[in-house]
C-alpha cells in the first residue's frame, strides 16, 4: 500500500470548499455615494442601475427564499438584498458570519419596506472573519479591548470611527489655513543629538553605525527657529514629538504638535492666530464656535479673555502676589496647598507652581494666560516692561492647556546664560530641564530676527471639537502596557 501523502488534507464529505479570495474587486460605488443618490426612490422601485459594492457584513437575516445583510464600508451603510432565485450561491450569502469581508454585484433597488438595497446577482468573499465581533454587534465596551484592539473598536463603535474621522478632518484643515496665510509646511529631524526645545525627559536610543546616543525629540522648536534664521519668514510643522513621561486622561507618551514660527511677529499676533484658528476650525468642523464639552458650554469665538499668570493667581489665593513677591511668602502660600517648595525654586517658579495648583484647573475658559515668569520660560524673549516675565502665554480651554507660545528669545548671551542655568538645574537632578545646545546658540550668532513661535497639542484640540474626555479616545493606537 502506498504511504499517505503528509501534506494532503482530509475533507470531510459534508464540508463546503475554501473559497477562493480574489487578488482584487472592482468597486463602482459606496454606500454613502448610493444614498445620496438613489435614497429617493419609492418603495418597490428599482432603479435599473447596477453597482458593485464592498464592505463588512454588519448583519446577516435568511427569510426563507430571501436574506437581507447589512453592508457597512468607510461611507456608510447600505442594506444587500439576496433572493433563492437570483443570487449566484444563495446558501453560502445565508452563511455569511458577521464581520466578514463581501463584494457584490447587482442593481440598486429599495424593497417593499423602504430599505434601499443592492439586490444581489453575484457576490464573493473577500476577507473570512476568523474571530468574533459579538453575536449582536451593540458595541465593544470594554475599554482595554477598544484601544488595544482598535481595528475591532473601529467596526463595533460608529463613534470611534467619527473622532477620527473629525481629528483627520482637523488637521487637514489647519494645514490649508496656514498655508493660506503664507506658512511653509517642513519637516525636522526626530532624532536628536540633545534634547532640546522643551523642557521634558527623553527617550532615549542608539545609533549603531555612528556609535552615538540620540533622543526622539521632545519638540521640533530649536530647529525650526534655525529655519527662520536660514530666511524662512513663516515656517510650521505637524509631527509626533515624545516624552517619556507618564499616562494619564491628558497625555500619551507620543502625541502630535503643530509648531509654528513667524519671524517679525511677536506673542500678540499669535493670540489671535490661535483665537481665530481654533473658532474658524469649531464652525467648519461643527458648524458653530458655541459648542457644548462634557456637559459644559464652551464659547470659542474670538474675542477670549486675557489675563497674566500674576492676575489668576491673585483671584485664587484671594492676596496680590506676582513674581515679585517674596520667595518665602509665596513658598508659605503653595505649602498651604500641599506642595513642599524646592529649596532651588525662586519667585518665579513658586508663581508657576501656585499657578498650577491653585487656578489653571479651574479656568474653564476660553482664556489666554499671559506673561509667565522668565525664570519658567527659558526660550522666551523678557518682557519689554518687565525683565522678570517673558513675553509668553498659553490658551487654556476646559482647564487644559491647548497651546503655548512666546515672543522668541534672540538674544545670543540670554540664550547661553539661559541654557546654562538650565543645564545647572539638570546637573542638581532635574531630568526635565535642558542642556546646551551650541549648535542652536552658533544658529543665533548668525542673527534671529524677531520671531513669535507657537506649539499647539493637536490630540488636545481634537479631544476639545469631538468632546472626549481621554486622549486615548483620539489616538488611533494609543501607548499601552504590553499584554501578558
Amino acid at each position: 500500500m502506498p504511504p499517505e501523502a503528509p501534506d494532503q488534507p482530509s475533507e470531510a464529505p459534508d464540508q463546503p470548499s475554501p473559497r477562493t479570495i480574489p487578488y482584487r474587486f472592482e468597486r463602482t460605488a459606496d454606500a454613502a455615494t448610493l444614498q445620496a443618490e438613489h435614497g429617493g426612490l419609492d418603495a418597490g422601485e428599482d432603479s435599473g442601475v447596477e453597482v458593485s459594492v464592498a464592505g463588512r457584513v454588519m448583519l446577516v437575516r435568511p427569510q426563507g427564499r430571501l436574506a437581507f445583510a447589512t453592508m457597512r464600508d468607510a461611507s456608510g451603510a447600505i442594506q444587500l438584498f439576496a433572493t433563492k432565485a437570483a443570487t449566484e450561491d444563495f446558501e453560502g450569502f445565508t452563511r455569511l458570519s458577521l464581520g466578514d469581508w463581501v463584494g457584490a454585484r447587482g442593481r440598486v433597488v429599495k424593497t417593499r419596506r423602504g430599505e434601499l438595497s443592492v439586490q444581489v446577482q453575484h457576490w464573493e468573499l473577500l476577507a473570512e472573519a476568523r474571530r468574533s465581533f459579538g453575536d449582536k454587534w451593540k458595541g465593544v465596551t470594554d475599554v482595554e479591548t477598544r484601544f488595544r484592539q482598535r481595528e475591532v473598536d473601529l467596526w463595533a463603535n460608529e463613534h470611534t470611527r467619527d473622532v477620527l474621522l473629525l481629528r483627520s478632518r482637523m488637521v487637514s484643515s489647519i494645514r490649508r489655513r496656514l498655508e493660506g496665510l503664507g506658512f511653509v509646511e517642513v519637516e525636522t529631524p526626530v532624532l536628536h543629538s540633545i534634547p532640546g526645545g522643551a523642557q521634558a525627559r527623553p527617550f532615549t536610543t542608539h545609533h549603531n553605525a555612528l556609535d552615538m546616543g540620540l533622543y526622539l525629540r521632545i519638540a521640533p522648536e530649536l530647529y525650526l527657529k534655525r529655519l527662520v534664521v536660514g530666511g524662512f519668514d513663516k515656517v510650521f510643522e505637524i509631527g509626533r514629538v515624545f516624552r517619556n513621561e507618564g499616562i494619564s486622561p491628558r497625555h500619551n507618551p507620543e502625541f502630535t504638535m503643530l509648531e509654528a514660527y513667524w519671524a517679525y511677529a511677536d506673542y500678540t499676533d499669535l493670540l489671535v492666530l490661535v483665537e481665530q484658528l481654533v473658532s474658524e476650525l469649531a464652525g467648519e468642523l461643527l458648524g458653530r464656535t458655541t459648542i457644548t464639552y462634557q456637559g459644559r458650554e464652551l464659547d470659542l469665538a474670538p474675542p477670549w479673555r486675557r489675563a497674566t499668570m500674576a492676575e489668576l493667581v491673585s483671584e485664587a489665593v484671594g492676596a496680590a502676589v506676582d513674581v515679585h513677591t517674596p520667595a518665602a511668602e509665596l513658598a508659605r502660600r503653595l505649602e498651604g496647598l500641599g506642595v513642599e517648595p524646592h529649596a532651588s525654586w525662586g519667585s518665579g517658579k513658586l508663581l508657576l507652581e501656585l499657578y498650577e495648583k491653585a487656578a489653571e484647573t479651574d479656568l474653564w475658559g476660553p482664556v489666554f494666560v499671559t506673561d509667565f515668569p522668565a525664570e519658567v520660560s527659558p526660550l522666551a524673549r523678557r518682557h519689554r516692561r518687565d525683565p522678570a516675565l517673558a513675553e509668553r502665554f498659553e490658551a487654556i480651554v476646559a482647564g487644559r492647556e491647548l497651546a503655548n507660545a512666546f515672543s522668541e528669545l534672540v538674544d545670543p548671551d540670554d540664550q547661553r546664560a539661559r541654557f546654562e542655568a538650565q543645564a545647572a538645574e539638570r546637573a542638581a537632578g532635574d531630568d526635565e530641564a535642558m542642556v546646551v545646545d551650541e549648535d542652536y546658540l552658533r544658529a543665533l550668532d548668525y542673527g534671529l530676527p524677531p520671531t513669535a513661535g507657537l506649539g499647539v497639542g493637536l490630540d488636545r484640540l481634537a479631544m476639545l471639537l469631538a468632546d472626549v474626555a481621554n486622549i486615548r479616545e483620539v489616538i488611533a493606537f494609543p501607548t499601552l502596557r504590553p499584554e501578558r
